[in-house]
């Protein structure tokens, strides 16, 4: 994987126009190159101006305050997982849990209550038909969502659980639902390993076969991780093997779960930087996250983001820019794209502070979700290693804050490609520094950007928080993503981009403004980013305000790693 990552501390190596504000020039002295190495052979450089007494000082303040709470996460070490695909009978198999995916018609008895699906009727048997005793006792009948775990001696397995799909199990999310239940289960009987065979297997393709055992996996997988990081006292999962039986063996399955593995692990990794809160997950250390993900580094660059910078402004914690690269290892690239991330650390509104009910103010740590997604795909793509693509993952990291040096309403910005921006509302912060970035990508020779933002409560109102807006001009690339959608299983809808409503975006001293009536919100933030996107290359905006957080669960949910993993991986054929 040849990587660039680019995380520079733009306060001092950054000239800002003069419609923004002007951050300390790197022009006065030379910069210092660090480069840091991970455990993995990866490098890293960071760049920041040589300390003068006084920058000492307030880099000084800046490390108290990031100190003051103590607060640091547990370094949990995430338990291994062995998954593997087997062609064994059922009652051979040994372990703590033997999970049955049923569906409905798969429970139906005969006149003498015996199950006429040849596997269940194989365990019951086993059972001395207690398999089906207990499941009519407990009124299963294999609706989706039911379950039933029994303790009984006479198998191999120390418990069997039926788990129900519904009257057909249509869909791979139906699957992923089997493995998260399973987990569950396996969590709470701390079982070590499991086994999951459907009742029914008969009729589906070696490709369905392949697909249905991955997404299995990965909901096992998934479904198994807790983030206890910053809790004194937690259970650490016991599961440490997966055997799913019945679908089938093979190098092409052996892929198959192989990239499950690596998409999960991505997907922990993203869910895991939004759960960070913000007085720990700074600006520099999603930086640091991501140079653990980079191979190779480059120089910083004077990029003169006046309306990133201008965000920025505020906070003692300063921004961090990441640019890292994929180019697979040989061959040709037949395609080039971007990945642009929102990376707010935290998000208090600036001087339009977040106040009242249902300001969220208390998760706005979540609003780098953008950014989270942006390196989890970084993660998977790294270990999967697609050939004839190459991929940049960006990010303008800050923070948004409230100081004497920080960006007003009225203030005007200059964007990297000159386009000027009158701040009418410093809480529609996240797409003054998109718009840097969507110009930094453009400038990389990119022929496709999907970028990923927690842009706007008004998305979350229209298709309530389970669904992501999707905006974009080009029919082309929303169908790529939407078949990339199905195979995840994620839910997305494809969304207006009216251009008459631009009209509410005109500013009479500037460019523009960066946010219109509260009508449409979603519609017009998409607008204000497509002004920095070149018309010749195919953009999609995915506002993912809604579901990059579980509400009642309280924990991130790592959503659209997974599609925009397969996404690029139709892209590299």
């Amino acid at each position: 994987m040849v990587t660039t990552i680019v995380a520079s501390s733009l306060a001092t190596s950054l000239f800002v126009s003069s419609a923004s504000h002007s951050y300390p020039s790197s022009s006065s002295s030379s910069l210092f190159f660090m480069k840091l190495s991970s455990s993995s052979g990866l490098s890293f450089s960071f760049s920041a101006a040589p300390l003068c007494s006084g920058r000492a000082k307030f880099m000084a303040h800046t490390l108290v305050r990031a100190t003051l709470s103590l607060t640091q996460p547990v370094n949990v070490q995430h338990p291994k997982i062995f998954i593997a695909a087997k062609e064994i009978d059922v009652a051979e198999w040994k372990g703590d849990i033997l999970a049955v995916g049923v569906t409905e018609k798969d429970m139906t008895k005969d006149e003498n209550s015996k199950f006429q699906n040849s596997i269940l009727k194989k365990l019951d048997d086993l059972l001395g038909g207690l398999l089906a005793e207990a499941s009519s006792d407990e009124d299963f009948t294999g609706k989706a969502g039911q379950s039933t775990v029994l303790r009984l001696a006479g198998i191999g397995s120390k418990r069997v659980g039926l788990f129900g799909l519904g009257q057909s199990a249509s869909s791979l999310a139906d699957f992923r639902g089997l493995g998260e239940a399973v987990a569950a289960t396996a969590k709470t009987a701390q079982a070590s390993s499991v086994a999951v065979i459907l009742a029914s297997s008969e009729g589906l393709s070696n490709e369905s076969k392949i697909n249905i055992a991955s997404t299995i996996a990965s909901g096992t997988v998934l479904g198994i991780h807790e983030d206890n990081r910053y809790k004194s006292e937690s259970k650490k999962p016991q599961l440490k093997s997966v055997d799913i039986l019945g679908l089938g063996t093979g190098i092409e399955l052996e892929k198959k779960l192989k990239y499950a593995e690596d998409v999960s692990n991505a997907i922990i990794f993203g869910r895991e930087l939004v759960n960070s809160p913000a007085n720990v997950l700074t600006p520099a250390v999603l930086a640091e996250e991501a140079s653990k993900i980079a191979s190779s580094y480059n120089d910083c660059k004077e990029l003169k983001m006046g309306s990133y910078l201008g965000v920025a402004a505020a906070s003692e914690n300063p921004p961090h820019f990441i640019h890292l690269c994929y180019k697979p290892p040989s061959g040709p690239i037949k395609a080039k794209l971007a990945l642009v991330g929102k990376g707010l650390t935290f998000d208090s509104g600036g001087y339009n502070i977040k106040t009242g009910p249902g300001c969220s103010i208390d998760i706005m740590k979540i609003d780098m979700g953008g950014s989270a997604v942006v390196l989890g795909a970084a993660k998977a793509l790294g270990q999967i290693k697609p050939p004839g693509v190459e991929v940049h993952f960006i990010v303008a990291s800050c923070e948004n804050m409230i100081s004497g040096t920080g960006m007003r309403p009225g203030d005007i910005v200059t964007a990297s490609n000159g386009k000027t921006i009158e701040v009418n509302n410093t809480d529609a912060e996240g797409r003054l520094t998109l718009a840097d970035a969507l110009v930094y990508a453009c400038n990389q020779g990119v022929e496709k950007i999907v970028d990923l933002a927690t842009l706007t409560g008004a998305c979350i109102v229209s298709l309530r928080p389970s669904i992501a807006g999707v905006f974009t001009p080009n029919d082309d690339l929303a169908k790529e993503v939407f078949e990339a959608s199905e195979v995840s299983g994620e839910k997305f809808w494809r969304m207006p981009l009216e251009e008459s409503y631009w009209e509410l975006m005109k500013s009479g001293v500037a460019d523009m403004v960066n946010t219109g009536d509260r009508q449409g919100g979603a519609i017009t933030a998409a607008l204000f980013l497509k002004q920095f996107v070149e018309e010749k290359v195919q953009w999609m905006h995915i506002d993912l305000a809604g579901p990059i957080w579980n509400d009642k669960k309280h924990v991130a949910t790592g959503f659209d790693i997974s599609t925009l993993v397969e996404w690029v991986l139709k892209n590299s054929f």
